[in-house]
């Protein structure tokens, strides 16, 4: 079982960790790069896959040199096996067709062919929730979205899941679909461990994992457009149909906040911060 979770670095849109320059674009150099929030579900429903089924998992992501910080992230999270990085000018400031294409070869480029890829549903960045459908297009594999469970019938080589209707909770449904299989993982996906064996498998994934995240810049495969054999004309800006119209900054927090400073012995204050909190925990 070779899996495969795609990620990517997003800025760290935190008050304060924001910067844009006066014409109001996003300054990428001061601001920090994170993993991409949605990413995590991906990774946590890949990782349930190989405690369960066994196998190896790759990380892969698209983006300058320093989404390698990502990458390590990545695999401390979900223990993985090696790491992808797709990198060069060449492929900057791609849309999410040149993204999804660029990463689609990367797939079919693996030693290893995947038997399932995990994507997250959409970026912080972006938000439009397209890179994950346009790369498995590319593929032209089955995919799965909104996926809440899974299972892996290796067996007959099929991948059952639950996922949600349309994103709502409220409606459910159960589908089927061949491996290799495209999924994307929802926000809503819990992974279970209910038999020992898989708790005692997580244990020591976690401890044969911690070595190799310190270690992770051993295990990063870098590949540029040439590797990959890209037409610099099909990817990055050149490669990238979309036209962005404008760009609303996100706005600003209060730069003042009111205060009330109340000592841990003032009986009298504490009773009032309860009498005030009180309504709030009730919901009203």
């Amino acid at each position: 079982m070779h899996t495969v979770v795609l990620t990517k670095g997003v800025p760290d849109f935190r008050e304060g960790q924001v910067s844009f320059d006066e014409d109001g674009h996003l300054e990428r150099g001061k601001t920090p790069t994170v993993m991409n929030p949605n990413d995590k579900h991906a990774l946590r429903a890949a990782f349930q896959t190989k405690v369960r089924n066994g196998g190896n998992v790759s990380l892969m992501s698209m983006g300058p040199p320093g989404y390698q910080e990502v990458l390590q992230e990545g695999m401390r999270d979900v223990y993985a096996d090696d790491l992808y990085l797709l990198s060069d000018r060449e492929m900057g400031a791609a849309d999410t067709w040149a993204t999804a294409m660029t990463v689609a070869t990367g797939l079919e480029k693996l030693e290893e062919p995947p038997d399932l890829v995990f994507a997250g549903f959409k970026t912080a960045d972006g938000e439009t929730g397209h890179t994950g459908p346009q790369t498995c297009w590319c593929l032209d594999w089955p995919m799965i979205t909104h996926v809440i469970s899974l299972d892996i019938d290796e067996d007959e080589g099929v991948v059952r899941a639950k996922r949600l209707v349309d994103g709502d909770i409220s409606e459910i449904e159960t589908v089927e679909a061949p491996m290799p299989c495209f999924i994307v993982a929802d926000p809503e996906f819990e992974p279970t461990y209910r038999k020992a064996n898989h708790r005692l498998r997580h244990k020591d994934l976690r401890e044969e994992t911690q070595e190799r995240a310190e270690d992770y810049e051993d295990l990063v495969t870098v590949w540029d457009h040439e590797d990959l054999n890209l037409d610099p004309d099909y990817i990055g800006l050149d490669g990238s149909p979309t036209i962005v119209a404008g760009v609303d900054p996100i706005p600003k927090a209060p730069s003042e906040r009111e205060a009330t400073h109340i000592e841990a012995d003032d009986d009298a204050a504490m009773e009032q911060v309860l009498d005030e909190l009180t309504p709030y925990a009730a919901g009203d």
